[in-house]
């Protein structure tokens, strides 16, 4: 007889965020680090709005209400920065493209 044990997905169990650095203490034992030039919203906002946070769920995730933003465990253990992120670099790199062909 063989059974399945689903393994849990680990979720935030404390949130530190400096001038340039995301930390998530994690279930499993991990800790994370991840750089806030990945969430430009984090960046932008000051001191006082990066240390009011409150967890999504049972730790799922991260909400910054003052900021507006949502960040996921998986999303950052994945290092997927966030949507905001990659339409500017995919910006930047047509800018580049587009000046290539015309230099």
């Amino acid at each position: 007889m063989t059974t399945s044990v689903e393994a849990a997905e680990p979720r935030a169990l404390s949130v530190e965020v400096t001038e340039d650095e995301l930390g998530v203490s994690l279930t499993d034992g991990r800790r994370l680090y991840v750089p806030l030039v990945w969430y430009p919203r984090l960046l932008r906002a000051t001191s006082e709005q990066r240390q009011n946070w409150e967890f999504i769920g049972d730790g799922e995730g991260i909400h910054w209400p003052d900021v507006d933003e949502d960040l996921s465990v998986a999303g950052m253990l994945a290092g997927i920065p966030s949507q905001e992120t990659r339409f500017r670099a995919e910006v930047e790199a047509a800018r580049a493209a587009i000046s290539r062909r015309h230099s």
